[in-house]
């Protein structure tokens, strides 16, 4: 009797891995990760303690959201390595709900929007057979593209508007981490190749140290221990203005988890079904509900750890699931947090310039398996990815559109997504499946 061999993604590492890979995560999408509540906090002018408390709600919650996302339960999940952070588009419509109706108000939205994505979830599901290859590939290559605006801002320093961003300093301290990062990937192979992102960071942080240019200080002053009570700024309040502004949103925020889970799927062997995206689109409501009540924002997988399961070749979810127990973790000790916070942001930079190159290379790949002789598949993708690159290549170009459609706009994934269906229904409407396997999107929906 043969037993039937693991896949990859359901691969339980030992102890130690789990741990040393899952903070790897964890540190990559760190600064996105508490990037939401410090505006948010900013922009309805909290106090620090009050923002303190959204950042460690936001830690636990985003831990909790992982381990739903790649564990799973009965429907709730996609049970693949997706790491889950607050999203960013969900970010300016909660700025405009705050400063119009107040803060309960944002909670209050949120909870109801993720309520909705819940029973929205076998409906948007089911367009997953627009989804052949073509625009699957258009789509990651995107994702990867419109991800370095990100690696730019951390390699200068974080702030745009200061007047040390982009110093030389800066600049030299991210390059020392791209050169660590890649002589460890190029000369080991193996446990410490896998970590050659997180060799890069430690070692960018110990350089950043020695020269002055990171400060510890945030870890003394942080406390041992801090549980968010849940409805910490009064109980959530629901109108129906703010409900459908972030329910707008969560449409958006479900049309990148397709994104996310295609490339996620692609990169570990594991295509990705109908089931597979109803069961993320549910794990995402659930979350938005409890990061609701939690203090919390609406949820989705972020984007900059597909570039590190491409570098690494870890594919395992339960590799991401220990990076949500240290989230976790991180959002009950803040001092732990405080910790990881101190890796200095030229760092994270050098890493996500390697990391984020690798996410469009798995684009490429993916384009790579598609005909476009005699087909008319290079001009889908030749627009479709032109278009979804221009909010990140000239963000002001859409500031005179109404806030609402400005919400739809601002998304290049989003963009991109609906440019490549669209062309490819209206161009490829004749053409048979370009899927060199044999197998279109549409049957493994089935």
């Amino acid at each position: 009797m043969t037993t039937q061999p693991i896949h990859p993604v359901d691969e339980v590492l030992p102890l130690r891995q789990l741990f040393t890979f899952g903070l790897q995560h964890v540190l990559v999408m760190y600064a996105g990760a508490v990037a939401v509540p410090l505006i948010l906090g900013s922009a309805m002018g909290l106090t620090s303690a009050q923002v303190v408390l959204l950042i460690n709600a936001n830690l636990l919650t985003s831990g909790v959201a992982t381990l739903i996302q790649t564990l799973g339960f009965w429907k709730f999940g996609a049970r693949l390595p997706l790491i889950q952070g607050c999203s960013f588009i969900a970010l300016a419509p909660m700025i405009m709900i705050g400063k119009e109706f107040g803060l309960s108000q944002i909670f209050g939205a949120v909870i109801a929007a993720g309520f909705l994505t819940i029973v929205l979830a076998p409906v948007f599901s089911r367009l997953l057979r627009f989804f052949p290859p073509v625009v699957i590939g258009s789509l990651i290559t995107i994702i990867g593209i419109s991800l370095m605006p990100a690696a730019a801002i951390w390699l200068g320093g974080g702030n745009p508007d200061s007047p040390d961003f982009g110093r030389p300093a800066n600049l030299l301290l991210g390059l020392a981490t791209v050169s660590v990062t890649l002589v460890i990937y190029a000369k080991f192979s193996g446990f410490i190749g896998n970590l050659s992102v997180l060799i890069g960071l430690f070692v960018g942080s110990l350089i950043a140290a020695a020269c002055g240019m990171t400060q510890f200080s945030r870890v003394s002053e942080a406390a041992w221990f801090e549980l968010s009570a849940p409805m910490a700024f009064g109980a959530p309040q629901f109108s129906l203005v703010p409900i459908l502004i972030m329910t707008l949103a969560m449409l958006v925020i479900m049309a990148e988890t397709t994104g996310n889970c295609l490339a996620i799927g692609k990169l570990v062997g594991k295509p990705t079904t109908q089931q597979t995206l109803g069961n993320a689109f549910r794990a995402d409501g659930l979350s938005t509900m409890l990061g609701g009540l939690f203090n919390s924002f609406p949820y989705n997988a972020f984007t900059q750890n597909t570039g590190l399961i491409a570098l690494s070749s870890i594919k395992s979810r339960f590799v991401v699931a220990s990076a949500g127990a240290i989230m976790v973790l991180m959002g009950l000790f803040p001092k732990l947090g405080a910790l990881i916070a101190a890796v200095p942001t030229p760092v994270l930079g050098g890493c996500a310039v390697v990391m984020f190159g690798m996410t469009t290379v798995a684009g490429i790949q993916e384009l790579s398996r598609v005909q476009f002789e005699g087909t008319r598949n290079a001009i889908i993708v030749a627009v479709s990815v032109s278009v979804g690159v221009l909010p990140m290549s000239f963000p002001a170009l859409f500031e005179h559109v109404g806030p609402t459609l400005k919400l739809v706009l601002d998304s290049g994934i989003f963009l991109g997504a609906i440019t490549a269906i669209v062309l490819n229904v209206l161009l490829n409407k004749q053409q048979p499946s370009t899927d060199p396997v044999g197998t279109s999107a549409a049957e493994l929906a089935d």
